[in-house]
């Protein structure tokens, strides 16, 4: 396998342009997965704090309210077995689907290519432009009417 020192810089540009997209595009994919979870634990903290909110406790009047937060945990109980399907194989949550499985280990070679032929410090970079470009998805996201 050649070194980074012995790749033309043609050769290094393509090689980048490559495992960018070879990043981005399994990331992408582990993502979808990956990020129910972290929504979870995220709604978890927005639908106690709805519980605790004084039109949810003195539902009197505002009935409305309270079957929206109840609608909002019942999305969440969804969400969630949604999600476990696609990384799990099992109830328990200890075998991982062969998907996942290999979107995961797909990743981490990718990674460790990333620092092979371009250095730790160009996946740094990559991670970083990922993060910048999903992030500069969601604030640029416009509602279709």
């Amino acid at each position: 396998m050649p070194k980074r020192s012995q790749l033309t810089q043609k050769e290094k540009n393509l090689i980048r342009r490559y495992l960018i997209w070879c990043y981005k595009t399994t990331k992408e994919e582990l993502d979808k997965i990956d990020r129910y979870f972290t929504q979870l634990k995220a709604d978890e903290f927005v639908l106690r704090q709805l519980k605790r909110s004084k039109e949810y406790r003195l539902a009197q009047g505002n009935q409305a309210f309270k079957d929206m937060v109840e609608q909002f945990s019942v999305y969440m109980k969804t969400k969630e077995e949604n999600v476990l399907k696609k990384k799990f194989m099992d109830s328990r949550r200890q075998t991982l689907s062969p998907e996942y499985q290999y979107l995961n280990n797909r990743f981490t070679a990718i990674e460790g290519a990333i620092r092979h032929f371009l250095g730790a410090w160009e996946l740094k970079k990559i991670c970083l432009l990922y993060e910048q470009e999903m992030t500069m998805r969601i604030l640029q996201a416009r509602e279709h009417a």
